[in-house]
């Protein structure tokens, strides 16, 4: 998909909108353009490993002209002006703070004129969110860091001359999810090279349909009809619904690590990414604390090769600390609040960035900041998806099963990742019916699907299986109804006193808690809804009934207030 599918849009409405925020007009100015694409294949080499190029894209974004406009108007307006500049950066600076440290510094569009915007998802439905007891919602925003090398900068920043204007590919992937309460923050990073099935998705300028296919590197969905098909797989992985994206390219971070003065990095040995084929970022640190602006911040993003084991995963964790430090460095950097400072920011980051047509308007962004503003460092956690190194295809890494679901649950749950979640009272475990249970071949089960539950699509057959299961045990009666019932937990439902029971019986047998089992209205007799906590299997999960909450160590969790993380160095990259 070349970006100049991506249109800007703007109206005097949105001036007017700017002009009420604090913007003057000589901000507004025409539009930019965007890139034309490339595919990769899984086993192929790493196209930015050849000597000459670099190593990833990473999350940052299109430097654009320089401001250099003046103010006009009466002293008396520009003051006031200048107020409501200062009033609009300190209710988003927290969500400008997760943008510009996790994808490239995206959030300065007061240019309304200027903003692209594409769909949403060019998948399936996304499921709404389930509001928490106080009637409160989570959002859930992808950022996305294009690889593409569409514009003179972003070719001299991304170098690999093979493919300048290609097809982009969506090298880095972070979901923010910022809690309902709006108290806490995650932040999980998909390895760019991470296998998994890409749904089908349709290109909504041009027609074409992208079939689904069953294992491709995450990276290539971008290139399928554009960034609604990376939301889209991402919600074919996790079930996460997904609010929002934003994506950028290279050069916008250049210009933001330079606005806010460099940003505090720390190696254990004196790293320096290049070796004798011409692989690496080209990075050179001396061992210790120091800070990166300008191009040594995008190489410090990029680095693959001198950091840890030399892998994607290597690069993810360095990515995270510098985000980290950013966000630190953000909150207390009082030269953000010079305007002439914003308007440069701003005019570097705007042609970089492109968001989902949700986010209309610098309105929209200002009321973001207005949920985030009050979440602290201390309550962002920055994670990893679990993930192992495939054997089926080479250099690649596949979801790691069981930790990998849970933290996608855990986030759909909106459960903490920091593990701070406010305790729940005890439940109390219901008292065993005094009703005895008929004999098993006497009880009448109706057995559903529920395992799409969790917003993924449901397993085949599970209906079948599990009747079957209880057949085996004497259920002779159990029988599979072919209607769903999407379920996240299993349940047991029975119509009357009379059953109870029996239906506790049929819990006992499969090792289901009594927690489980329920009196409803909407059932006759007993119904059995297999929910996505038991895809698979005949025995009922021991964990399902009593999960622990707790982020898996394999997520490798980064706390936002961490100032003691420091990137090992890679073996033959010191110096």
């Amino acid at each position: 998909m070349g970006q100049n599918r991506v249109r800007g849009e703007g109206t005097r409405d949105r001036v007017r909108q700017a002009r009420e925020l604090g913007w003057d007009d000589s901000l507004y100015g025409e539009g930019g353009e965007a890139p034309k694409g490339r595919t990769d294949t899984i086993g192929r080499q790493d196209r930015h490993d050849q000597p000459g190029g670099d190593d990833t894209a990473t999350e940052n974004g299109d430097g654009g002209a320089e401001s250099g406009h003046r103010r006009g108007g009466p002293r008396r307006r520009e003051k006031r002006g200048k107020r409501r500049i200062l009033r609009w950066v300190a209710s988003v600076l927290s969500l400008l703070i997760l943008g510009t440290a996790a994808a490239g510094y995206l959030y300065y569009e007061h240019l309304n004129s200027k903003l692209k915007k594409d769909d949403l998802t060019l998948g399936g439905k996304m499921r709404e969110h389930q509001a928490n007891a106080a009637g409160q919602t989570p959002l859930n925003i992808l950022l996305i860091g294009s690889d593409a090398r569409n514009s003179k900068k972003n070719q001299e920043l991304g170098g690999a001359k093979e493919t300048f204007n290609g097809v982009p590919l969506a090298d880095v992937q972070m979901l923010v999810h910022v809690s309902a309460d709006r108290s806490n923050i995650s932040v999980i990073s998909m390895p760019r090279d991470t296998v998994l099935k890409i749904p089908e998705c349709k290109d909504p300028d041009t027609g074409k349909t992208y079939r689904a296919t069953r294992e491709a590197p995450t990276n290539e969905s971008l290139g399928r009809g554009g960034p609604g098909c990376t939301v889209a797989t991402w919600y074919e992985l996790t079930g996460i619904t997904i609010d929002h994206f934003m994506m950028i390219d290279f050069a916008g971070v250049v210009s933001m690590a330079d606005a806010i003065g460099g940003v505090p990095v720390c190696v254990e040995k004196n790293v320096y990414s290049r070796n004798k084929k011409g692989q690496g970022s080209g990075l050179k640190l001396e061992a210790g604390t120091h800070p990166v602006k300008g191009e040594q911040a995008l190489q410090w993003l990029r680095t693959r090769y001198g950091f840890d084991d030399g892998t994607d995963l290597a690069r993810t964790r360095a990515q995270h600390m510098y985000m980290n430090s950013m966000v630190r460095e953000l909150r207390k950097n009082t030269k953000l609040i010079d305007p002439a400072k914003l308007r440069n920011l701003a005019e570097a980051a705007i042609d970089a960035l492109t968001v989902d047509k949700g986010i209309n308007t610098v309105k929209d962004l200002y009321d973001l900041g207005e949920e985030l503003k009050s979440v602290p460092t201390g309550r962002i956690t920055m994670t990893t998806m679990p993930n192992f190194y495939s054997t089926r295809f080479e250099g690649k890494v596949e979801p790691q099963p069981g930790d990998a679901e849970q933290l996608f649950r855990m986030v759909r749950e909106d459960i903490p990742l920091d593990g701070k979640a406010p305790k729940k009272r005890p439940t109390t475990t219901p008292a065993v019916s005094k009703d005895p249970a008929a004999a098993p071949g006497e009880i009448a089960v109706m057995v559903q699907n529920g395992t799409g539950g969790d917003g993924q699509t449901a397993e085949k057959g599970r209906a079948t299986a599990v009747a079957g299961v209880l057949t085996g045990k004497g259920y002779a009666l159990a029988k599979a109804d072919s209607t769903t019932d999407p379920q996240k937990k299993t349940v047991i439902r029975f119509s009357n006193a009379e059953l109870e029971g029996d239906a506790q019986a049929v819990a006992k047998s499969l090792g289901i808690p009594l927690t489980s089992v329920k009196k409803s209205t909407e059932v006759t007799g007993i119904s059995l809804i297999v929910g996505a906590d038991w895809r698979q299997g005949d025995a009922y999960p021991k964990s399902a009934g009593q999960q622990d909450n707790k982020t898996p160590t394999s997520a490798k969790p980064l706390n936002g207030e961490d100032k003691t993380a420091c990137m090992p160095v890679q073996a033959g990259f010191t110096w």
